[in-house]
């Protein structure tokens, strides 16, 4: 099954848009799981164990699993493993290459790794979509206007948000979706008017300061909630630092999911 097929089927299931972010920093984990064998691991476990029934999608965060090392990429492939099947995996590794390296960039995160969707940045111009293309039922989300304050360096001037997103868009919705943030208040009405049914990935909402509110409104979402996965990352994982830590991300997680709801 492709991935937005997949994703349409777990927003139903779940009536959930959330998509958490398992960005796991091997300094924030729990002191109560320090003297585990492998701490992000056991973190993540318990996460998802807690929080799989309200979530729409799971995106682990490449750099926090590397820069464990070999425990870290053992817990990540631990974890992509681990996450039951009907719910959508996105590694976010925002790479983008010529289309060789592209190539193998893909075979490694789709073929050997088997998550279902990549984030990716499209600054390399159609070989980074045509490299990944080659096979089927690959999913990307390209980097259309992200949630840092510094993407006023190089994507807002010149409207470069734009012509990224019109790209996007020729693709189509099977296959490439945006990565559109929510701090971007002035952009997304926008950003949804040149994309008017891509799926956008939508970090920034809790500890980035963006809101579900300037969401709902400006990127109008859809009553069956087919247009977004509105992604929290520290919000919910490290909501608590007790023992309580995973009970505390799903309610965290849940609650997200009720004023996304709200707004419908």
């Amino acid at each position: 099954m492709g991935f937005y097929k997949k994703t349409l089927d777990i927003i139903q299931a779940n009536n959930s848009s959330v998509c958490v972010g398992l960005d796991s920093d091997i300094n924030k984990i729990p002191d109560c799981l320090k003297n585990d064998p492998n701490p992000i691991w056991r973190f993540n476990k318990e996460i998802i164990d807690t929080t799989k029934s309200v979530v729409a999608a799971y995106k682990p965060n490449y750099a926090f699993y590397l820069s464990a090392g070999k425990k870290g990429l053992e817990a990540l492939e631990k974890t992509i493993e681990y996450i039951p099947t009907h719910i959508p995996i996105i590694l976010d590794v925002k790479c983008g290459d010529i289309g060789n390296t592209m190539e193998h960039y893909a075979d490694g995160y789709f073929d050997e790794m088997k998550v279902d969707a990549i984030t990716v940045n499209p600054l390399m111009g159609n070989d980074v979509y045509n490299a990944i293309f080659k096979k089927e039922n690959r999913f990307v989300f390209s980097l259309a206007l992200t949630s840092n304050p510094s993407a006023k360096d190089y994507l807002l001037p010149n409207d470069l948000f734009k012509s990224i997103s019109q790209d996007i868009n020729k693709w189509g919705k099977s296959k490439v979706g945006a990565v559109v943030g929510a701090t971007q208040t002035e952009q997304l009405r926008t950003l949804r008017e040149v994309m008017p049914e891509s799926l956008f990935l939508v970090p920034g909402v809790g500890a980035q300061g963006g809101s579900v509110k300037d969401v709902a409104v400006n990127a109008k979402i859809n009553s069956d909630l087919s247009g977004f996965l509105i992604n929290s990352s520290r919000a919910i994982i490290f909501a608590d630092s007790s023992t309580n830590f995973a009970e505390a991300a799903y309610k965290s997680a849940n609650s997200l999911r009720i004023e996304i709801n709200d707004y419908l």
